[in-house]
């Protein structure tokens, strides 16, 4: 782990000056299926494929408090041991000249080479100081619409961007769209959920609305929260590297020279980025590391090897290919533009 820490510590750039503590760490694909235990609870073949990371207890219906994620997983795919909660997003596919779709596969971050796909999850505790609220047992939330397919629209959720790789390390260069351009080490997909919780309600109907950011100002610069979000929360921050590589030959993209690549919802612009999640901390652990203000490491936290965690598995429980080239994404999902007009 010493690594990890030397390239959060002088390579990618992700500390403020007043940041002293965060929790970073990899957590491997546990499975990749049409399911969405908060959007769609109960439903087998939701509309659209998310890629899914954590613990084991993931089921089609998690309600809280009859399933009680913690005592009900066996296994998690996280290096900490004790994180059983469940995290997601949508999946990336290219999009070939002929309208057939190939899934985009995931590679590790840096430092977490020998992880199988997954992402890369932070917790923040503050970076003004003071008293941070450790999410609770049935907390859930989701940052981001995949409706969306304006930039305006996009604005109204802060930090869901993408990065074009040059290369593994690469941090710079920000973008609220998915790349236009050939990203020669693939394309980042960076979210970052809200800061500020109403202190009350674990979820709201619209998964979103029990959460906000800073009334002014930023997390990273210690903006204020809300008078009617009083309770600071853990920055949760995921990043998903897309290995776009094998798709990178300009021969292959549209003859336009637009970027081919989709979401599995169906969009082509990347303003829809959103991230899924449900937390599963076992006991008081995440409020103990939040207390004790780890940075990266965490002695306070029982941790599992990358390989350990690669050992934890979810069996699917839609059958249907999601690997091929399909002619059409999976769920018969179409492509649509800002105008809801359906491409190709």
């Amino acid at each position: 782990m010493q690594l990890t820490l030397n390239l959060v510590a002088t390579g990618l750039g992700l500390l403020a000056p007043g940041a002293e503590a965060l929790l970073r760490f990899s957590c491997s694909q546990l499975v990749v299926e049409r399911l969405d235990p908060l959007v769609n609870p109960g439903v087998v073949g939701t509309p659209h494929v998310h890629q899914i990371i954590g613990g084991n207890a993931l089921n089609a219906s998690m309600e809280y408090p009859r399933v009680d994620i913690p005592s009900e997983a066996t296994c998690t795919t996280c290096t900490f041991a004790e994180d059983t909660s469940n995290y997601w997003t949508a999946v990336l596919y290219f999009r070939a000249r002929n309208g057939t779709f190939k899934r985009v596969p995931q590679m590790p971050n840096a430092g977490f080479e020998s992880a199988k796909g997954g992402m890369t999850v932070y917790y923040t505790p503050s970076y003004s100081g003071g008293k941070v609220t450790a999410f609770q047992p049935g907390f859930r939330m989701i940052v981001g619409n995949p409706t969306y397919r304006t930039e305006e629209q996009a604005k109204k959720f802060r930090q869901l961007t993408y990065t074009c790789l040059d290369n593994i390390m690469t941090r710079s260069g920000e973008t609220l769209y998915l790349p236009k351009k050939v990203c020669k080490a693939g394309i980042m997909a960076n979210i970052r959920f809200p800061t500020c919780w109403d202190g009350k309600n674990l979820d709201t109907a619209d998964h979103s609305s029990h959460v906000a950011y800073p009334s002014s100002g930023t997390f990273e610069n210690g903006g204020p929260c809300p008078s009617t979000h009083p309770v600071k929360i853990p920055q949760l921050f995921y990043e998903v590297i897309w290995d776009t590589r094998a798709f990178n030959n300009p021969a292959d993209w549209p003859e336009d020279g637009s970027q081919p690549f989709v979401w599995s919802y169906g969009d082509p612009t990347g303003y829809g980025n959103h991230g899924d999640y449900v937390f599963g901390w076992k006991g008081d652990a995440l409020q103990k590391a939040m207390d004790s203000n780890c940075n990266i490491n965490c002695p306070q936290l029982k941790t599992q090897s990358i390989q350990q965690a690669n050992q934890c598995t979810k069996q699917t429980v839609v059958n249907e290919d999601i690997d091929g080239w399909l002619t059409e994404l999976p769920g018969g999902m179409p492509v649509t533009d800002a105008t809801g007009k359906v491409i190709g």
